[in-house]
C-alpha cells in the first residue's frame, strides 16, 4: 500500500497551496476544510488539511498496519485475506481519528456526532466519504483511497 506521496508530476496540488491574500499582500491560510456532505444532505465536516508534522505523525501511526496490510493481501488463504481486510478497516478509522476535526448537522440516537460514534453507529456511506476526502488531503489517488 502507498500512501501520502506527493512526488507524482500528474498530481494535483490538494490543499497545500490554497488560501487568499489580504490587502496588505499577507497569505492567510486555513489549517482545516469544511465539506458539504454529499452522502447525507445538510450535514458539513471539518478536517485537517495536510501539514509537513501532520503527515509525519500520520506516516508513524499507519506504517506498520500498512505494511502488515500488504503482506497479507499478498496471501492465499481466505484467513489471510480477512486479516488483511481488518487491518485496511483499521488503517481508514486510524484515518477518521487522525483527520476528522467536527461533524455539524448529525445526530446519531440521540446525540451529536462524534468520531466514536461515527464509527460504531454512524452512516457507513457518510463514514467512507469522510475517510476518502482525509485521504484527498494526503495526496492518494482514488485507487490509493480504496485500500
Amino acid at each position: 500500500m502507498r500512501f501520502m506521496s506527493r512526488l507524482d508530476k500528474e498530481r494535483r496540488e490538494v490543499g497545500g497551496g490554497e488560501g487568499t491574500a489580504t490587502r496588505n499582500g499577507v497569505f492567510q491560510y486555513e489549517s482545516v476544510i469544511s465539506i458539504e456532505s454529499k452522502a447525507v444532505r445538510g450535514v458539513r465536516f471539518a478536517i485537517h488539511r495536510m501539514s509537513f508534522g501532520r503527515r509525519m505523525e500520520l506516516s508513524r501511526r499507519v506504517r506498520e498496519l500498512s505494511r502488515k496490510a500488504e503482506f497479507l493481501e499478498a496471501g492465499t488463504e481466505m484467513h489471510e485475506k480477512i486479516e488483511a481486510s481488518i487491518l485496511a478497516q483499521e488503517i481508514d478509522a486510524m484515518y477518521l481519528h487522525w483527520g476528522l476535526l467536527s461533524i455539524e448537522g448529525l445526530i446519531i440516537d440521540g446525540e451529536p456526532a462524534t468520531v466514536l460514534r461515527l464509527l460504531e453507529k454512524g452512516p457507513e456511506d457518510f463514514t467512507r466519504e469522510i475517510v476518502s476526502a482525509i485521504k484527498e488531503q494526503c495526496g492518494l489517488s482514488e485507487p490509493e483511497r480504496k485500500n
